[in-house]
Protein backbone atom coordinates (compact mmCIF):
# COMPACT_ATOMS: atom_id res chain seq x y z
CA UNK A 1 0.00 0.00 0.00
CA UNK A 2 1.19 3.46 -0.78
CA UNK A 3 1.05 6.19 1.51
CA UNK A 4 2.85 9.31 3.01
CA UNK A 5 4.01 9.54 6.90
CA UNK A 6 5.75 12.70 8.31
CA UNK A 7 7.27 11.24 11.40
CA UNK A 8 8.47 14.63 13.04
CA UNK A 9 6.01 17.41 14.20
CA UNK A 10 5.55 19.05 17.48
CA UNK A 11 2.51 19.46 20.13
CA UNK A 12 0.74 22.82 21.31
CA UNK A 13 3.41 22.39 24.51
CA UNK A 14 6.39 23.09 22.54
CA UNK A 15 7.94 26.13 22.44
CA UNK A 16 6.88 28.74 19.08
CA UNK A 17 4.42 26.50 18.41
CA UNK A 18 0.48 27.00 17.33
CA UNK A 19 -2.69 26.49 19.74
CA UNK A 20 -4.23 24.53 16.76
CA UNK A 21 -1.48 21.96 17.27
CA UNK A 22 -3.87 19.16 18.94
CA UNK A 23 -4.88 15.69 17.64
CA UNK A 24 -8.36 16.24 15.81
CA UNK A 25 -7.18 19.37 14.20
CA UNK A 26 -3.81 17.43 13.54
CA UNK A 27 -5.47 14.66 12.14
CA UNK A 28 -7.99 16.71 9.45
CA UNK A 29 -4.85 18.77 8.17
CA UNK A 30 -3.26 15.34 7.10
CA UNK A 31 -5.96 14.18 5.46
CA UNK A 32 -6.08 17.29 3.49
CA UNK A 33 -2.33 17.31 2.62
CA UNK A 34 -2.98 13.59 1.51
CA UNK A 35 -0.64 12.14 4.95
CA UNK A 36 -1.80 8.92 5.88
CA UNK A 37 0.47 8.14 9.04
CA UNK A 38 1.72 11.31 11.34
CA UNK A 39 3.70 11.70 14.12
CA UNK A 40 2.10 12.21 17.44
CA UNK A 41 5.20 14.31 18.31
CA UNK A 42 6.59 15.81 21.91
CA UNK A 43 5.27 12.42 23.83
CA UNK A 44 7.66 12.90 26.14
CA UNK A 45 5.76 15.57 27.55
CA UNK A 46 3.01 14.67 30.50
CA UNK A 47 0.06 16.82 29.19
CA UNK A 48 0.68 15.86 26.05
CA UNK A 49 1.12 12.32 26.59
CA UNK A 50 -2.16 12.46 29.17
CA UNK A 51 -4.17 13.86 25.72
CA UNK A 52 -3.03 11.32 23.65
CA UNK A 53 -4.40 8.21 25.48
CA UNK A 54 -7.68 10.59 25.87
CA UNK A 55 -7.48 11.01 22.51
CA UNK A 56 -6.66 7.88 20.45
CA UNK A 57 -6.61 4.28 20.77
CA UNK A 58 -4.67 1.20 19.53
CA UNK A 59 -5.64 0.39 15.61
CA UNK A 60 -3.27 -2.73 16.12
CA UNK A 61 -0.64 -2.37 13.93
CA UNK A 62 1.64 -0.52 16.18
CA UNK A 63 -0.14 3.00 14.97
CA UNK A 64 -3.17 4.77 16.84
CA UNK A 65 -5.80 6.91 15.33
CA UNK A 66 -8.60 9.00 17.25
CA UNK A 67 -11.20 7.17 19.30
CA UNK A 68 -14.19 9.41 17.97
CA UNK A 69 -15.06 12.27 15.91
CA UNK A 70 -15.61 15.46 17.37
CA UNK A 71 -16.74 19.11 15.77
CA UNK A 72 -13.54 21.12 14.54
CA UNK A 73 -14.32 25.03 15.19
CA UNK A 74 -12.41 25.71 11.21
CA UNK A 75 -14.65 26.78 8.40
CA UNK A 76 -12.42 24.95 6.21
CA UNK A 77 -11.79 21.81 7.71
CA UNK A 78 -15.35 21.10 9.46
CA UNK A 79 -16.41 20.54 5.70
CA UNK A 80 -13.61 17.93 4.80
CA UNK A 81 -15.00 14.54 4.86
CA UNK A 82 -13.31 12.17 7.69
CA UNK A 83 -13.11 8.92 8.95
CA UNK A 84 -11.88 7.32 11.68
CA UNK A 85 -9.29 5.54 9.81
CA UNK A 86 -8.43 8.29 7.19
CA UNK A 87 -4.92 8.82 9.44
CA UNK A 88 -2.85 7.11 11.70
CA UNK A 89 -0.87 8.43 14.10
CA UNK A 90 2.44 6.74 15.04
CA UNK A 91 4.22 8.03 18.59
CA UNK A 92 7.06 10.22 18.25
CA UNK A 93 9.13 13.03 20.07
CA UNK A 94 12.08 14.95 19.66
CA UNK A 95 14.80 15.45 22.29
CA UNK A 96 17.80 18.30 23.12
CA UNK A 97 20.68 17.24 24.29
CA UNK A 98 22.91 19.25 25.45
CA UNK A 99 26.14 17.81 26.77
CA UNK A 100 29.97 18.11 27.04
CA UNK A 101 32.35 15.47 24.71
CA UNK A 102 35.82 15.54 24.52
CA UNK A 103 36.39 18.82 25.76
CA UNK A 104 33.29 20.77 23.70
CA UNK A 105 29.84 21.17 24.50
CA UNK A 106 27.65 19.02 22.08
CA UNK A 107 24.03 20.30 21.36
CA UNK A 108 22.03 17.67 19.58
CA UNK A 109 18.38 16.62 18.28
CA UNK A 110 16.94 13.35 18.14
CA UNK A 111 13.93 12.18 17.22
CA UNK A 112 12.42 9.02 19.14
CA UNK A 113 9.72 6.44 16.95
CA UNK A 114 8.10 4.05 19.32
CA UNK A 115 5.01 1.38 18.54
CA UNK A 116 3.09 1.46 21.91
CA UNK A 117 2.50 3.37 24.64
CA UNK A 118 3.85 0.86 27.56
CA UNK A 119 7.41 1.53 25.76
CA UNK A 120 6.83 5.31 25.96
CA UNK A 121 5.98 5.31 29.57
CA UNK A 122 8.99 3.32 30.84
CA UNK A 123 10.85 5.92 28.70
CA UNK A 124 9.70 8.91 30.30
CA UNK A 125 9.65 7.40 33.69
CA UNK A 126 13.74 7.24 33.59
CA UNK A 127 13.66 10.10 31.77
CA UNK A 128 11.57 12.12 34.60
CA UNK A 129 14.55 11.24 36.57
CA UNK A 130 16.91 13.56 34.56
CA UNK A 131 15.22 16.21 33.40
CA UNK A 132 11.85 18.64 33.73
CA UNK A 133 9.90 16.98 30.65
CA UNK A 134 6.93 19.07 31.55
CA UNK A 135 9.10 22.33 31.00
CA UNK A 136 9.00 22.00 27.04
CA UNK A 137 7.60 19.19 24.92
CA UNK A 138 11.17 18.81 22.76
CA UNK A 139 12.58 18.85 26.27
CA UNK A 140 16.33 19.84 27.31
CA UNK A 141 18.38 16.98 28.79
CA UNK A 142 22.07 16.65 30.04
CA UNK A 143 22.81 13.58 29.01
CA UNK A 144 25.07 11.71 26.27
CA UNK A 145 23.66 11.00 22.84
CA UNK A 146 24.77 7.59 23.34
CA UNK A 147 23.40 6.98 26.22
CA UNK A 148 20.24 8.06 25.63
CA UNK A 149 20.21 5.73 22.33
CA UNK A 150 21.33 2.97 24.63
CA UNK A 151 18.03 3.77 27.31
CA UNK A 152 16.12 3.62 24.32
CA UNK A 153 16.79 0.28 22.96
CA UNK A 154 16.65 -0.95 26.84
CA UNK A 155 13.02 0.11 26.83
CA UNK A 156 11.84 -0.63 23.63
CA UNK A 157 14.10 -2.52 20.95
CA UNK A 158 12.01 -2.10 18.49
CA UNK A 159 12.37 1.80 18.80
CA UNK A 160 13.72 3.74 15.58
CA UNK A 161 16.44 6.88 17.18
CA UNK A 162 16.89 9.30 14.19
CA UNK A 163 19.26 12.13 14.21
CA UNK A 164 17.35 15.63 13.54
CA UNK A 165 17.78 17.97 11.02
CA UNK A 166 21.53 16.41 10.99
CA UNK A 167 23.18 19.51 9.38
CA UNK A 168 20.95 22.61 10.59
CA UNK A 169 24.08 24.78 13.05
CA UNK A 170 23.10 25.05 16.17
CA UNK A 171 21.37 21.84 17.19
CA UNK A 172 22.86 18.58 15.39
CA UNK A 173 24.63 15.80 14.43
CA UNK A 174 26.73 17.39 12.16
CA UNK A 175 25.93 21.71 13.05
CA UNK A 176 28.89 23.75 12.70
CA UNK A 177 28.48 25.44 16.19
CA UNK A 178 28.36 22.09 18.24
CA UNK A 179 28.30 18.85 16.40
CA UNK A 180 30.71 15.64 14.88
CA UNK A 181 31.90 15.36 11.69
CA UNK A 182 30.60 11.80 11.64
CA UNK A 183 28.11 9.34 12.90
CA UNK A 184 30.35 7.15 14.78
CA UNK A 185 31.95 10.21 16.52
CA UNK A 186 28.46 10.73 17.98
CA UNK A 187 27.07 7.07 18.99
CA UNK A 188 30.38 4.98 18.92
CA UNK A 189 30.05 1.90 19.43
CA UNK A 190 26.28 1.81 19.60
CA UNK A 191 26.38 3.36 15.77
CA UNK A 192 25.02 0.04 14.16
CA UNK A 193 21.74 1.01 15.66
CA UNK A 194 22.02 4.00 14.00
CA UNK A 195 19.51 3.54 10.46
CA UNK A 196 18.61 6.67 9.67
CA UNK A 197 19.31 10.53 8.82
CA UNK A 198 16.76 13.47 8.68
CA UNK A 199 17.84 15.71 6.41
CA UNK A 200 16.19 18.40 7.05
CA UNK A 201 14.93 21.66 5.47
CA UNK A 202 17.94 23.04 4.65
CA UNK A 203 19.69 19.90 2.78
CA UNK A 204 17.96 16.93 0.85
CA UNK A 205 19.31 13.69 -0.28
CA UNK A 206 21.92 15.02 -3.03
CA UNK A 207 23.79 17.04 -0.75
CA UNK A 208 23.79 14.05 1.64
CA UNK A 209 24.90 11.38 -1.39
CA UNK A 210 28.19 13.48 -1.33
CA UNK A 211 29.32 11.83 1.85
CA UNK A 212 30.14 8.09 1.11
CA UNK A 213 30.23 7.86 4.96
CA UNK A 214 26.51 8.11 4.79
CA UNK A 215 25.80 5.74 2.49
CA UNK A 216 24.82 3.15 4.78
CA UNK A 217 21.94 5.23 6.13
CA UNK A 218 18.56 6.14 5.22
CA UNK A 219 18.08 9.50 4.33
CA UNK A 220 14.13 10.43 5.44
CA UNK A 221 12.28 13.81 5.43
CA UNK A 222 9.79 15.35 7.73
CA UNK A 223 8.03 18.89 8.52
CA UNK A 224 9.14 19.65 11.94
CA UNK A 225 6.15 21.78 11.90
CA UNK A 226 5.50 24.04 14.74
CA UNK A 227 1.66 24.65 12.79
CA UNK A 228 -0.85 22.36 11.40
CA UNK A 229 -0.64 23.50 7.97
CA UNK A 230 3.00 23.24 7.78
CA UNK A 231 2.77 19.56 8.29
CA UNK A 232 3.84 17.40 5.31
CA UNK A 233 5.97 19.97 3.81
CA UNK A 234 8.47 17.63 3.77
CA UNK A 235 7.59 13.70 4.22
CA UNK A 236 8.52 10.13 3.07
CA UNK A 237 6.24 7.68 0.76
CA UNK A 238 6.12 4.38 1.36
CA UNK A 239 4.55 0.93 -0.24
CA UNK A 240 4.83 -1.42 2.44
CA UNK A 241 1.77 -2.95 5.12
CA UNK A 242 0.57 0.05 6.92
CA UNK A 243 2.40 -0.72 10.38
CA UNK A 244 4.86 0.26 12.35
CA UNK A 245 6.81 -2.78 11.72
CA UNK A 246 6.59 -2.37 7.69
CA UNK A 247 8.15 1.10 7.50
CA UNK A 248 10.47 0.20 10.65
CA UNK A 249 11.60 -2.61 8.04
CA UNK A 250 11.72 -0.69 4.60
CA UNK A 251 13.74 2.55 7.20
CA UNK A 252 16.58 -0.26 7.92
CA UNK A 253 16.99 -1.90 4.70
CA UNK A 254 16.96 1.32 2.68
CA UNK A 255 14.89 -0.52 -0.19
CA UNK A 256 13.70 1.75 -2.68
CA UNK A 257 10.85 -1.05 -3.65
CA UNK A 258 9.24 -0.02 -0.38
CA UNK A 259 10.50 3.47 0.50
CA UNK A 260 9.41 5.24 -2.74
CA UNK A 261 10.93 8.27 -2.28
CA UNK A 262 10.63 11.32 0.09
CA UNK A 263 9.42 14.71 -0.36
CA UNK A 264 11.72 17.94 0.13
CA UNK A 265 11.93 21.75 0.06
CA UNK A 266 13.95 22.90 -2.09
CA UNK A 267 17.03 22.78 0.04
CA UNK A 268 17.81 27.02 -0.61
CA UNK A 269 14.42 27.77 0.59
CA UNK A 270 15.44 26.04 4.57
CA UNK A 271 16.47 28.88 6.66
CA UNK A 272 20.40 27.42 7.52
CA UNK A 273 21.08 26.47 3.53
CA UNK A 274 23.75 29.22 3.06
CA UNK A 275 26.10 31.32 5.49
CA UNK A 276 25.60 34.74 6.73
CA UNK A 277 24.52 37.16 9.54
CA UNK A 278 20.84 38.06 10.06
CA UNK A 279 21.67 41.39 11.92
CA UNK A 280 23.81 42.60 9.52
CA UNK A 281 22.23 41.12 6.56
CA UNK A 282 24.96 39.33 5.04
CA UNK A 283 24.36 36.21 3.20
CA UNK A 284 27.39 34.11 1.77
CA UNK A 285 28.18 31.07 -0.37
CA UNK A 286 30.99 29.08 1.10
CA UNK A 287 33.20 30.48 -0.93
CA UNK A 288 32.67 33.91 -0.35
CA UNK A 289 32.89 33.04 3.54
CA UNK A 290 36.34 31.31 3.02
CA UNK A 291 37.51 34.76 1.12
CA UNK A 292 36.72 36.90 4.22
CA UNK A 293 37.94 34.68 6.75
CA UNK A 294 34.53 33.57 8.34
CA UNK A 295 33.92 36.90 9.88
CA UNK A 296 31.12 39.28 9.05
CA UNK A 297 32.76 42.59 7.00
CA UNK A 298 29.83 44.95 8.96
CA UNK A 299 30.35 43.98 12.20
CA UNK A 300 33.69 41.88 12.18
CA UNK A 301 31.89 38.63 14.01
CA UNK A 302 32.20 35.25 13.27
CA UNK A 303 29.23 34.08 10.63
CA UNK A 304 26.65 31.09 11.12
CA UNK A 305 28.09 28.75 9.18
CA UNK A 306 25.39 26.82 6.88
CA UNK A 307 24.04 24.10 6.02
CA UNK A 308 26.05 23.77 2.13
CA UNK A 309 29.19 25.04 4.00
CA UNK A 310 29.21 21.91 6.44
CA UNK A 311 28.63 19.59 3.52
CA UNK A 312 31.55 20.91 1.24
CA UNK A 313 33.83 20.77 4.15
CA UNK A 314 32.93 16.97 4.96
CA UNK A 315 32.13 15.71 1.54
CA UNK A 316 34.26 13.29 -0.47
CA UNK A 317 32.64 13.33 -3.82
CA UNK A 318 31.51 15.92 -6.17
CA UNK A 319 28.29 17.62 -6.73
CA UNK A 320 25.74 15.82 -8.43
CA UNK A 321 27.16 12.13 -7.88
CA UNK A 322 24.56 9.62 -6.96
CA UNK A 323 25.45 6.05 -5.41
CA UNK A 324 23.37 3.20 -6.87
CA UNK A 325 20.03 1.95 -4.72
CA UNK A 326 19.45 5.09 -3.47
CA UNK A 327 16.28 6.46 -2.41
CA UNK A 328 14.72 9.13 -5.06
CA UNK A 329 13.12 12.45 -3.82
CA UNK A 330 10.98 15.00 -5.33
CA UNK A 331 11.22 18.87 -4.93
CA UNK A 332 7.85 19.95 -4.01
CA UNK A 333 6.96 23.77 -2.56
CA UNK A 334 3.60 23.92 -0.34
CA UNK A 335 0.48 24.72 -2.97
CA UNK A 336 -0.59 27.62 -0.69
CA UNK A 337 2.78 29.12 -1.64
CA UNK A 338 2.18 28.68 -5.03
CA UNK A 339 -1.16 30.13 -5.09
CA UNK A 340 -0.19 33.37 -3.09
CA UNK A 341 2.64 33.75 -5.50
CA UNK A 342 0.29 33.62 -8.51
CA UNK A 343 -1.98 35.97 -6.42
CA UNK A 344 0.30 38.69 -5.47
CA UNK A 345 -1.13 38.06 -2.01
CA UNK A 346 0.46 36.19 1.58
CA UNK A 347 0.59 32.38 1.37
CA UNK A 348 -1.31 32.38 5.04
CA UNK A 349 -4.18 35.39 3.60
CA UNK A 350 -7.67 34.27 3.21
CA UNK A 351 -7.95 34.86 -0.01
CA UNK A 352 -5.36 32.10 -0.56
CA UNK A 353 -6.57 29.31 1.45
CA UNK A 354 -10.24 30.03 -0.14
CA UNK A 355 -8.52 29.05 -3.51
CA UNK A 356 -6.62 26.25 -1.63
CA UNK A 357 -9.50 24.65 -0.37
CA UNK A 358 -11.28 25.02 -3.91
CA UNK A 359 -8.84 22.59 -4.62
CA UNK A 360 -9.01 20.15 -2.23
CA UNK A 361 -12.19 19.92 -2.25
CA UNK A 362 -12.75 18.93 -6.21
CA UNK A 363 -9.22 17.03 -5.93
CA UNK A 364 -8.75 15.33 -2.70
CA UNK A 365 -5.37 16.38 -1.05
CA UNK A 366 -2.47 18.50 -1.93
CA UNK A 367 0.17 15.95 -2.26
CA UNK A 368 -2.13 14.40 -5.77
CA UNK A 369 -2.36 18.42 -6.44
CA UNK A 370 1.39 19.10 -6.66
CA UNK A 371 2.41 15.40 -8.03
CA UNK A 372 -0.66 14.05 -10.05
CA UNK A 373 -3.30 16.22 -10.94
CA UNK A 374 -3.21 16.87 -14.81
CA UNK A 375 -2.46 20.61 -15.53
CA UNK A 376 -5.56 21.17 -17.36
CA UNK A 377 -7.63 20.20 -14.95
CA UNK A 378 -6.34 22.63 -12.23
CA UNK A 379 -6.19 25.29 -14.91
CA UNK A 380 -9.82 25.03 -15.10
CA UNK A 381 -10.35 25.28 -11.62
CA UNK A 382 -8.02 28.01 -10.11
CA UNK A 383 -7.09 29.71 -13.36
CA UNK A 384 -3.53 29.48 -15.73
CA UNK A 385 -1.31 31.15 -13.39
CA UNK A 386 -1.77 28.55 -10.78
CA UNK A 387 -1.26 26.08 -12.90
CA UNK A 388 1.52 27.44 -14.59
CA UNK A 389 2.72 27.68 -10.93
CA UNK A 390 2.73 24.07 -10.13
CA UNK A 391 4.13 23.63 -13.99
CA UNK A 392 6.97 25.16 -12.63
CA UNK A 393 7.59 23.76 -9.35
CA UNK A 394 7.20 20.17 -11.28
CA UNK A 395 9.94 20.87 -13.33
CA UNK A 396 12.29 22.91 -10.69
CA UNK A 397 12.03 26.00 -12.99
CA UNK A 398 12.25 28.40 -9.48
CA UNK A 399 14.49 31.00 -8.85
CA UNK A 400 15.47 31.26 -4.92
CA UNK A 401 17.47 33.31 -2.62
CA UNK A 402 18.97 31.24 -0.40
CA UNK A 403 18.23 31.47 3.49
CA UNK A 404 20.49 32.01 6.48
CA UNK A 405 21.24 32.37 9.83
CA UNK A 406 17.53 31.30 10.30
CA UNK A 407 16.06 33.67 8.16
CA UNK A 408 13.65 31.09 5.16
CA UNK A 409 15.04 31.47 1.76
CA UNK A 410 12.71 33.37 -1.09
CA UNK A 411 11.53 30.94 -3.78
CA UNK A 412 9.81 32.90 -6.26
CA UNK A 413 8.09 31.22 -9.87
CA UNK A 414 6.98 34.09 -11.82
CA UNK A 415 9.37 36.60 -11.08
CA UNK A 416 10.42 38.96 -13.66
CA UNK A 417 8.25 36.85 -16.16
CA UNK A 418 6.30 38.77 -18.81
CA UNK A 419 3.21 37.53 -19.75
CA UNK A 420 4.53 36.56 -22.97
CA UNK A 421 7.06 34.19 -21.64
CA UNK A 422 4.41 32.60 -19.68
CA UNK A 423 2.59 31.95 -22.83
CA UNK A 424 5.31 30.37 -24.55
CA UNK A 425 6.10 28.07 -21.03
CA UNK A 426 2.42 27.15 -21.49
CA UNK A 427 2.74 26.39 -25.59
CA UNK A 428 6.30 24.61 -24.23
Amino acid sequence: MKFIVDFHIHSKFSRATSKDMTLDILARWAKVKGIKVLGTGDFTHPEWLFLIKERLTEAGNGFYQLKDLRKINNEYLSNIPFSLDDVFFILSSEISFIYSKKDKVRKIHLIILMPDLKSVERLNKRLSGIANLSADGRPIIGMDAKDFLKMAIQECPECMVIPAHVWTPWFSLFGANSGFDSVEECFEELTPYIYALETGLSSDPAMNWRLSSLDKYTLVSNSDAHSPSKIGREANVFDTDLSYEGISEAIKEGDPSRFLYTIEFFPEEGKYHYDGHRNCGIVFSPKQTIENNYICPKCRQKLTIGVMHRVELLSDRAEGEKPPGKIPFKNLIPLNEIIGEALGKSSESKVVWDHYFKLINSFGDEHKILTEIPLDEIEKLAGSKIASGVERMRKGIVKINPGYDGVYGKISIFEGESEAEQKQLKLF
